[in-house]
C-alpha cells in the first residue's frame, strides 16, 4: 500500500514538473514572438517615417498590436504631426492584447492611461510584463459623458496629450463630445460602417448602453463617420482618413495637420467587410452589405445635422417590419 502511494506521489510530482516546463516553454515562445513582432514593427516604422507624405493613410498601415492596420497609420501621423507630449489615453481596450496604443507604449516609450469597464480585463493588463516595464495606468471603469473628464483628471491627465483613442461600441460620439480636460493632437474613434457615408447619425445617448443588449444583432452601436467628422470640425480637428478595414477614423488637430492630405467623410469612408452580426439566438449569421442595415431598421438613431430622433427605416427609406 505504501509503495503504491509513493509511486502515485512520484508520478504526480513528475507530471507537475512536466506542466511547469511546458508553461515555461509557452512563456518563452510568447516572449520571443512578441520580440519578433516589435522588431518587425520597428523596421516598418522606419519605412513609414522615411516615405514622406502619403496621399492615402491606408498605404501606411501595418499591424503589431492593433486589431487592423492602425499601428502603421498612427506611426505615420505621429511623424507628420510631431506631438510634443508623449502621452496617450485609450478607453474600451478590453484586456489590451489588441489595442491602438500598445505599440506606442512599447516601441515609442510613450506613457499612457487605459480604461475598460471590465475589472478582469484591467487585472489582466496589470499582471502583464509591459505594465511594470512602461509608464502605464489601467483603470476599470464604465465610462460615460458625465464621468470621463473626472477620470482623466484623477489619474493625472490634463492639457495636451499626443493621442486619444476611443472605442466603446456605443456612446463614442457623446463621450468624445463631452471631453474637455485633455487636448489631444491625434484622435482615433471607431465608427459604425453599417450606418453608411451619407448620414450624420449616432445612437441616442444612454449612459448604460451595452451593444449586445441594445439589439441582438450586435450591429446597432456607435456613430456614422459623417457624424464624427462634423463633431471633429466643431472641436478643431481635421479628418485625414480611415483604416482600410472600415472601422477607425483618424483625426489631426488643425494646428498640427501640416502636409497631411485632408478627406471629406465621403472620400474617407470605407465599408467594413468583417462579419460580426448575430441572430436572435446569439449565433453568427454572417450578414453582409445592406443585410446588416435591414437587421436594425426598426431601431432609432439621433440625426446630428437636424437634431432629431428618427427610425433607421425612415432615414434610409426601408420597408417597415422585422427582417
Amino acid at each position: 500500500m505504501k509503495k503504491n502511494i509513493r509511486e502515485f506521489i512520484n508520478r504526480a510530482i513528475g507530471l507537475s514538473q512536466v506542466i511547469d516546463r511546458m508553461e515555461q516553454a509557452r512563456r518563452q515562445v510568447k516572449m520571443e514572438g512578441e520580440q519578433t513582432r516589435l522588431l518587425l514593427g520597428k523596421m516598418l516604422t522606419n519605412q513609414v517615417r522615411g516615405y514622406g507624405v502619403y496621399e492615402n493613410i491606408h498605404d501606411a498601415e501595418f499591424q503589431v498590436f492593433s486589431q487592423f492596420g492602425d499601428d502603421g497609420i498612427l506611426q505615420y501621423l505621429i511623424e507628420q504631426s510631431q506631438p510634443s507630449i508623449k502621452k496617450f489615453i485609450e478607453f474600451g481596450v478590453q484586456n489590451y492584447t489588441e489595442a491602438n496604443t500598445r505599440f506606442l507604449l512599447m516601441n515609442n516609450n510613450w506613457s499612457g492611461l487605459i480604461i475598460d469597464g471590465d475589472p478582469a480585463n484591467m487585472e489582466f493588463a496589470k499582471h502583464s510584463s509591459y505594465y511594470w516595464r512602461y509608464a502605464l495606468q489601467a483603470v476599470a471603469k464604465f465610462v460615460d459623458r458625465d464621468n470621463i473628464n473626472a477620470l482623466f483628471e484623477t489619474t493625472g491627465f490634463s492639457g495636451e496629450i499626443g493621442l486619444l483613442s476611443v472605442d466603446i461600441d456605443g456612446n463614442d460620439y457623446w463621450v468624445w463630445e463631452a471631453i474637455r480636460v485633455v487636448d489631444p493632437v491625434l484622435v482615433t474613434v471607431e465608427y459604425n460602417s453599417v450606418f453608411g457615408a451619407d448620414h450624420a447619425i449616432t445612437i441616442p445617448y444612454d449612459s448604460a448602453f451595452y451593444r449586445t443588449r441594445a439589439h441582438y444583432s450586435n450591429l446597432y452601436y456607435g456613430a456614422s463617420l459623417k457624424a464624427l467628422c462634423l463633431l471633429a470640425e466643431k472641436k478643431g480637428y481635421a479628418f485625414v482618413g480611415s483604416n482600410s478595414a472600415g472601422n477607425n477614423a483618424h483625426f489631426v488637430r488643425k494646428d498640427k495637420v501640416g502636409q497631411i492630405p485632408l478627406k471629406t467623410a465621403a472620400q474617407g469612408y470605407v465599408e467594413s467587410k468583417f462579419r460580426e452580426s448575430r441572430d436572435r439566438d446569439g449565433k453568427s449569421n454572417d450578414l453582409r452589405g445592406q443585410e446588416r442595415l435591414e437587421a436594425i431598421k426598426d431601431m432609432q438613431v439621433f440625426d446630428v445635422e437636424n437634431s432629431r430622433i428618427v427610425f433607421i427605416r425612415d432615414l434610409f427609406n426601408l420597408e417597415h417590419g422585422q427582417p
